[in-house]
This record gives structure tokens, sequence and C-alpha cells, in this order.
């Protein structure tokens, strides 16, 4: 069965900032360290292209299993050369097939299915959504999940939560089966709601959703294939990569001015409107 995505063929202020594409540089090297996290280097996927480079935060919370996989399959170089043979315009873009026919794997086991997963209160920030639900980002990851105040009554003061695919998510393709997922992923370029909860989302683009809304797409009307597509020259996790050559990338943490301003702007320019795909992060890229 071909591994595929199932089922589904602003004013945002964009808060993503990089060195070169916002604030002057001097000006955020020069803020308080407690407004910025780093990404670990573990958890950063590098992906490059001849379009561009590609940063993706993965989010080893969300997913261990698929975290674990992409990391062990970059430091092969599995996925140099693979092309983007599913590109959807204003929705995904779906690599990671070494037969680039999307009937391709990886010769390790399938990964089982991690479509939620259970959530503790530090590295989650809610964002006022209008509705009932609760929204908000993990590390950079939006979800949906349960008050904090559930935790009082759960074993593991946890609560459910699963990834929400907004523009610039990463999620694993899979078949039928649910515990189908190998060596496939995909990078989002829309928002397609019916894949929330139902496809692992494990990461987010930091830098270069840019870069995959310009790679080529299928013909208008099918489903995606593309004709001479675009190929991920080398993909490596950032700590794998020599010394010198990793870029090391910094997120505004919810608390920050920048990011409470931006916010703030945000909410009152969309108002009832404002989803939590609108709210991305405002991130800095050094190297």
């Amino acid at each position: 069965m071909r591994l595929a995505i199932l089922g589904a063929i602003a004013a945002s202020a964009l808060l993503a900032a990089s060195v070169g594409h916002g604030a002057p540089a001097q000006a955020q090297a020069a803020a308080p360290s407690a407004d910025w996290r780093t990404v670990a280097p573990e958890n950063l996927l590098v992906i490059e292209t001849a379009k561009g480079r590609i940063l993706v935060e993965l989010s080893p919370q969300a997913a261990p299993q698929h975290v674990a996989r992409i990391r062990t399959l970059a430091a092969r170089g599995f996925y140099d050369g693979l092309k983007f043979h599913r590109v959807i315009a204003n929705f995904m873009a779906q690599t990671g097939d070494p037969l680039g026919t999307g009937l391709g794997g990886s010769d390790l086991p399938d990964v089982p299915g991690e479509f939620s997963f259970r959530r503790g209160a530090e590295g989650f920030a809610q964002v006022a959504i209008p509705g009932s639900a609760v929204y908000g980002l993990y590390g950079s990851l939006p979800i949906q999940t349960q008050p904090d105040a559930q935790m009082m009554v759960t074993a593991d003061f946890k609560v459910d939560a699963h990834g929400l695919f907004c523009p610039g998510v990463l999620g694993m393709a899979r078949a039928g089966d649910p515990n189908s997922a190998n060596s496939q992923f995909f990078l989002m370029s829309g928002r397609n709601a019916s894949l929330d909860g139902g496809y692992t989302a494990f990461g987010r683009i930091l830098q270069g959703l840019d870069v995959v809304k310009t790679l080529k797409t299928g013909a208008a009307g099918g489903d995606g294939a593309v004709t001479d597509p675009d190929v991920m020259t080398r993909v490596r996790i950032a700590s794998d990569l020599p010394a010198g050559q990793a870029p090391v990338v910094r997120v505004a943490t919810p608390q920050s001015p920048a990011f409470t301003a931006a916010l703030a702007t945000l909410t009152r320019d969309r108002a009832a409107r404002l989803s939590i795909c609108d709210v991305e992060p405002i991130v800095e890229v050094q190297g």
C-alpha cells in the first residue's frame, strides 16, 4: 500500500525572525538569556536542499520513537539525495522514500503510532484561543490538550495532548495501518485538521518554511506525485555535524517581552479568528 498521508488532500503576524531577517543580530545577542532557550543540537534536524536550508526542532516528549527513528536514519545518511516525491500546494511536502514512489522505506521495523502523549506542566505555554478547548505550544509544537488543573486528579500528574498539523509541523507518513510508519515524513505547508490525532506530529520548522513552499508540486487535481522532484542533498541532526557546521538556534521563551508583545498584537488583530496555528515561534539562527 502506498505510504501517504490519508484523508485530506495570517493577518498573521509572522512571529519568526532570524539573523539577517528580523531584528539586528546585535540587539538579539544582547537579549537576556532568560528570554531565550537554545534548541538542543540532538533535537535540531538540518535538511539541506538546492532551494535552501530547512531547520526543524524535533519533539521527543511528544513522540520519542519517531524522533529516535529520524535520528538513526539521518546519522546513517539514509535521507541524503532522497526526493520530495509527493508535494501538494498549501498542504504538505512528503519525502523519505528511497524508491521515490511512496512505496519504500528503510530496513528497520515500522514505528507504532504516537498520535497523542501525556504532558506535564513544564515546557507548555497556554495560548488563549477563542473556544472551550485548551491550546498552546509545547516547546515549539502547537498542541491541543487538557487544563493543567486536571493534573491534580491523574496518577502521573500529566494530561493528554496531541500535536496539531499547522503550517511548518513535521509529521510521519504511514499506510492504512496506524502502526506502519517507517522512514517517510512530511512537512506541512498549510493547515489540515483532518490529520490531527490520526498521524504523528513530532516537530516543527523553525526556519525554512518558505523553502518548503517553493518545492516543485504535483499536477493540480492529482495525488501530489511530482515529476523531476526536488531532493534533500543532506539531512543530519545538528549534534552529528562537524564542528563549525552546525547552526545554533534560539527560540524566544513565552515570557519574553518579544513573544508577549507579538502575541498581544496578534490577539488584537485576529480577535475571534485567532488560531493556535497563527502563533509561530520567534527564532534566532546563527551559523
